[in-house]
């Protein structure tokens, strides 16, 4: 064995990465190891392999993913290196700017007990819509790319069958999602020549402000399902009643149903 390999353990406390995450990166192709003893499968390394992994240890507290990781240090163009960069410092900016959002929507929650806006809940009867759809498993983190991919998709699929949309796109959530839990969603987009989802009866409110804000909404309507002793029948839905493309996040308008069992009562 060449005198400059140092054992794991001493290149983990050198690289200030832990075992675990040194046996995960070789697994990830980001920093493999010299030399593997054939007999043991004890790991060694090289003191050069110090820097790269720093580097690793550097973008992961950074937030970059691992994919990445891999492609930049894939690099030898130092422009390209640094467009990948500059790409991942725009990332955390708009993630600092949307945290900094959230702190104040919170602070503005507490200072209201809980209620940022009036909901008035109506009941009404959805008729049946033949949509394009795909149904996507997501998580918190995830959620917002997967809703944006499905709707590409959506939207190409559209295309080639020759169709266009012909109402507001929407999202069924068939799971509760949280920061530890993955769920189904559905994408769907109105059009015609697609598969037909039958009509129901729904509680639906309508909340505006930027997509991340609209909690309150989903309490309003479970809270007024719950008061006024109807049954919920069917995962809830958001409609997109306008464009996040062309509207401000203040301007947003989305419409939160829940399915529930008909009654001849109204609202």
């Amino acid at each position: 064995m060449a005198e400059d390999l140092i054992p794991i353990g001493r290149f983990s406390r050198m690289s200030r990465l832990s075992i675990k995450a040194l046996r995960f990166y070789a697994e990830q192709g980001l920093i493999v190891p010299a030399w593997v003893d054939p007999s043991s499968g004890y790991r060694y390394y090289r003191r050069e392999q110090a820097a790269r992994a720093e580097a690793i240890r550097v973008l992961r507290a950074v937030g970059m993913p691992v994919g990445e990781i891999r492609d930049l240090l894939a690099d030898d163009d130092p422009e390209l290196i640094g467009k990948r960069l500059v790409a991942h410092r725009e990332r955390l900016r708009a993630r600092l700017a949307e945290q900094e959002r959230m702190l104040r929507f919170l602070e503005r929650l507490i200072d209201r007990g809980g209620n940022l806006m009036p909901y008035e809940v109506t009941v009404k009867v959805v008729p049946p819509v033949t949509v394009a759809s795909v149904t996507r498993r997501a998580g918190l983190a995830t959620i917002g790319e997967a809703v944006r991919e499905g709707f590409g998709t959506i939207a190409g699929v559209i295309g080639t069958a020759g169709a266009s949309p012909n109402g507001a796109p929407f999202v069924v959530y068939h799971d509760v999602i949280d920061e530890v839990t993955e769920g189904d969603v559905e994408i769907c987009v109105p059009a015609a020549g697609f598969p037909e989802m039958p009509g129901c009866t729904v509680a639906s409110t309508v909340h505006r402000g930027p997509y991340p804000e609209i909690s309150p909404a989903y309490h309003a309507v479970t809270a007024w399902i719950e008061e006024n002793g109807r049954r919920p029948a069917g995962p809830p839905r958001e409609i997109y009643l306008n464009d996040p493309q062309t509207a401000a996040p203040a301007d947003l308008l989305t419409e939160v149903q829940f399915p529930i069992e008909s009654s001849g009562s109204g609202n």
